[in-house]
Formats: structure tokens, C-alpha cells, sequence
């Protein structure tokens, strides 16, 4: 029995964090990625919390993408020890710091920067947003073929992310027959899309951990007359977290020809097993350190490095 789970959650999660961390330490001793400057960049917002579940995350990706440079957002946290170890890990990485994003008009803080700094850096590169808590175990050849291609890509939030991308009313009463909904910010807002009047539009329901952003594609403009939709459906809990996660959705739905990354092969952990041939797993906060799979399946892929 795990005495841990009888602590408050943030205890909990302190250790939980620096037991990965000893479990995954080695990936330090891996040779470091050798960046291309090939039009596709690798970016994430990352602090020294997450330095060691980064480099996983970036180094199998690049393993098997073998694509692209590294630019990082830094939340304000990074240490010039842990900048020194990106430079050495990841071929001297572009380090932008969070404060100099500007958000105005949109919120500040929840990831905003991080889109935003794809819209604003998505004119001459593909933009690919990999989330620190990610593992990639095998060949990408469906985000390889988005990025040859130039087509945005998103993974699915769960299989019901297969429908597609479809005009905002068929995917409010796809998504939600019963009509609005209340409860969490992407379900609120979601539920209530046919309630805005653009059949221009088009959305997907993906996950913001694991997207890639076409070059040449929309900016700021389409964001901000989105980001005027939801304050109109939800008012000023625009700036709750999870809203960033829906407009990174919207966007990509409104990008040329989006892919959709297969649920099976590319999917969020949610303390359940996977697929012989899963590629890519999330594993998100709420299950992040359940059955001790994160560290098990981060520490397989660092002896594949």
C-alpha cells in the first residue's frame, strides 16, 4: 500500500515528482539531439519543475521525427544550471522568456503565451507544441507525414475526437445532444458553440499537449474573434484554465486540411493500458503517476536513446 495517497495532494505530488525524477535521472547521460534548422521547430514552455520529464519528452520525439530545432518558453523558473543543460541536451536552444509575450487582449498566464507565440512565429516554420509530460515509444509517421505535408495536426482528447472537424453547431449537438452543459470550462464552452453564429467555422475536439501548426497558417486575427466568441458564451471565466486548449482546437479545425493523430496510437493516459502499437502517450495530471507507468515506460525509452 502506498501511504502517500493518505497526504494532501500538493505533499503527494512533491514526492511523486522527485521519485520520477530519481527514476528518470539517467536520461542525462544520453547523447544530446543535433537540431536541424529544416522549417520545423519543437516547442514547449517548460521550468526546472519539468527539466529531466522534458528532455525525455523532446529527445523521443526527435528520435524518431528526426526533425527541427528546439525553442522553449521559460515560465520564469529555469536556472542557469538547467539553461547549461539544455544547451548541452538540445544543440543550444532559443529560450524565450514568458514575460516577454505579449497577451493583450487575450488572458495572461494558463498556457496563453505559449499559443500565442505560435501564432505570432508560424509565418516561415511548422510549429510543433509537445507538452513536457509526454513519451514517444515508437515511429510518427502520420506527424510526419502532417509536417511534410504542411497540414496541422491535433491528438484526439479520446476516441469521440474522430468525428472530425466540423461546423460549430454539428459538433455542439454531437458532443452534447442534451444541449448546454455545465461543469468544466472546455465542456461550457463546447456545449454551447451553436450558439455562435459563424457556420465558417469549424472546430475539433483534440488535446493542446501534442499539436503541430502549419506554416503560413492563421495568426492572432482568427484567435481574437474567438477569443470575443467565448467571453460571449462564458463570460469573464474566459480566462480559466482549459480555454487556451479550446483555441488551440479551434485553430488547428480552421487550418487547412488538419490531421487527426489516431486515439489508439497517440493517446492520453488515464491510468489504463495502451495499444501494442500506441506511438505517443500524454500522461496528463490526474493520472500522471499512477501504476508507476510514466516512470517505467520514460526509463524504456532512455535505454533506447
Amino acid at each position: 500500500m502506498q501511504l502517500t495517497r493518505y497526504l494532501p495532494y500538493r505533499l503527494r505530488r512533491r514526492i511523486e515528482t522527485a521519485r520520477h525524477d530519481r527514476a528518470i535521472s539517467s536520461v542525462l547521460a544520453t547523447p544530446p539531439l543535433i537540431p536541424r534548422d529544416d522549417g520545423v521547430v519543437l516547442f514547449s514552455m517548460i521550468g526546472t519543475a519539468v527539466l529531466l520529464p522534458y528532455l525525455v519528452a523532446v529527445k523521443s520525439l526527435w528520435r524518431h521525427l528526426q526533425r527541427g530545432r528546439v525553442v522553449l518558453l521559460d515560465d520564469g523558473s529555469l536556472t542557469s544550471r538547467d539553461k547549461e543543460l539544455l544547451n548541452l541536451h538540445c544543440g543550444n536552444p532559443e529560450i524565450i522568456s514568458l514575460d516577454s509575450v505579449v497577451t493583450d487582449p487575450f488572458p495572461r498566464g494558463s498556457c496563453w503565451e505559449r499559443f500565442l507565440t505560435i501564432l505570432d512565429r508560424r509565418k516561415d516554420e511548422y510549429w510543433i507544441q509537445l507538452d513536457s509530460d509526454t513519451v514517444t515509444l515508437a515511429d510518427v509517421p502520420e506527424v510526419r507525414a502532417a509536417v511534410e505535408g504542411n497540414r496541422s495536426f491535433t491528438m484526439l482528447s479520446g476516441d469521440d475526437g474522430e468525428i472530425g472537424a466540423l461546423p460549430l453547431r454539428e459538433i455542439a449537438s454531437a458532443l452534447y445532444p442534451d444541449g448546454p452543459a455545465d461543469g468544466h470550462i472546455q465542456v461550457r464552452i463546447e456545449s454551447r458553440m451553436g450558439q455562435i453564429s459563424r457556420d465558417d467555422w469549424r472546430y475539433i475536439r483534440g488535446c493542446a499537449g501534442f499539436a503541430g501548426f502549419s506554416a503560413q497558417g492563421a495568426g492572432r486575427p482568427l484567435a481574437a474573434e474567438f477569443l470575443e466568441a467565448m467571453k460571449r458564451l462564458v463570460g469573464p471565466d474566459v480566462v480559466t484554465w482549459g480555454t487556451e486548449q479550446v483555441a488551440s482546437n479551434f485553430q488547428v479545425a480552421n487550418d487547412a486540411e488538419p490531421v487527426l493523430l489516431p486515439a489508439r496510437r497517440y493517446l492520453n493516459f488515464w491510468n489504463e493500458g495502451w495499444h501494442d502499437n500506441t506511438a505517443f502517450l500524454h500522461f496528463v495530471g490526474s493520472h500522471r503517476y499512477d501504476s508507476g507507468a510514466y516512470a517505467r515506460v520514460s526509463r524504456e525509452v532512455i535505454a533506447s536513446l
